[in-house]
């Protein structure tokens, strides 16, 4: 919360994105409790435990809500699902989804989160920062138009181009209801919020100013009217040479940085704001001297000023949890740059 707050640490903080998941055995245990994901999510007493996991067993300075993006269009009524092997599948949007939206809906559907969240904050050791989250409406449309994923998010691109007032309307529904489900989170008891704009990359100038910036300014605004002191992170994935831009554009306290953000245009950033980032998740998976080069890197590329050390995107199942803890202790016995 110090460093969020623009003071520089060392040894700087360390979490992970995703680091409750599927590179951890005892995640995957506890996984096999539900086949639906989203009942998972939904599960207090298991989305509590699996957020605790990788706190024990690697003591992060902070543990991120265990949840998923997509609750929060699952609890306007959107529908949503996950399928295996293919990740979460919307129904193709519409006007008539649209108008079916129901704010007042979201608030009891999300109630098991803010509970997690509550839990949580008893649970967790009181120098634990607790982070909350939520999907940028941007990413979050990007599933609707062809109802999943595509290479680059074609669709979702030229559905926004061929009828841009759908696409608005549904942003205007998920911006309020992130900004009440982001608020709840706080007064809940975490003490700052991330928003996951992953697909911000793949649109162009101004696509990215109404889609990526817009929403998220709303968002921040809105969320500080309820909570006026709240440290929002950003997180405008494959959007380096925009950051500037968001940042002024959007009102953030920090910005995550991915892996491709050069080392110069990422210190530049952080005479304005505190960064997070940016060690490349494969060399998680490579572990070795890959490994233990990537972070002197982020180290030695950021820590003189306000950084809290993480990934550029988050942690894959593929990576070894032995590297994991590697990660951390080089970063803990690092010598202080300055």
């Amino acid at each position: 919360m110090r460093v969020l707050a623009g003071e520089r640490l060392w040894p700087p903080p360390v979490w992970m994105m995703r680091q409750a998941g599927r590179y951890l055995p005892e995640y995957r245990a506890t996984r096999a409790n539900k086949s639906n994901f989203l009942e998972f999510c939904y599960d207090t007493d298991l989305a509590t435990e699996v957020t605790l996991q990788p706190i024990r067993r690697y003591g992060f300075d902070a543990a991120i809500l265990f949840s998923d993006i997509f609750v929060v269009p699952d609890a306007l009524g959107y529908p949503v699902r996950f399928e295996e092997g293919r990740g979460p599948v919307l129904e193709p949007l519409s006007s008539e989804l649209v108008s079916r939206l129901d704010q007042e809906r979201a608030v009891g559907h999300l109630d098991p989160v803010i509970e997690t969240v509550r839990r949580l904050r008893s649970e967790l050791p009181e120098e634990t920062t607790l982070l909350g989250f939520c999907g940028a409406p941007w990413t979050v449309a990007c599933y609707s138009v062809a109802g999943h994923t595509t290479a680059d998010q074609t669709a979702a691109r030229v559905g926004a181009y061929r009828d841009p007032a759908l696409m608005q309307s549904f942003i205007d529904a998920l911006v309020p209801a992130s900004i009440r489900y982001l608020v709840r989170q706080l007064k809940a008891g975490a003490d700052a919020v991330q928003i996951f704009d992953t697909w911000a990359g793949v649109l162009d100038d101004a696509g990215f100013k109404r889609w990526s910036i817009e929403p998220t300014r709303r968002i921040v605004e809105g969320v500080r009217k309820e909570v006026p002191d709240a440290r929002i992170i950003g997180f405008p994935k494959a959007s380096a040479a925009r950051l500037e831009t968001f940042i002024t554009g959007t009102g953030v306290d920090a910005v995550g940085l991915d892996w491709t953000v050069p080392a110069d245009l990422a210190r530049q950033v952080q005479s304005k704001v505190a960064v997070q980032g940016n060690l490349d998740p494969m060399r998680l998976v490579a572990g070795g001297e890959a490994l233990r080069e990537g972070v002197d890197q982020v180290l030695a590329n950021l820590g003189k000023g306000p950084l809290v050390f993480n990934l550029g995107h988050g942690v894959t199942p593929d990576a070894d949890p032995d590297n994991v803890a590697r990660m951390i202790d080089q970063v803990r016995s690092a010598p202080d740059p300055m």
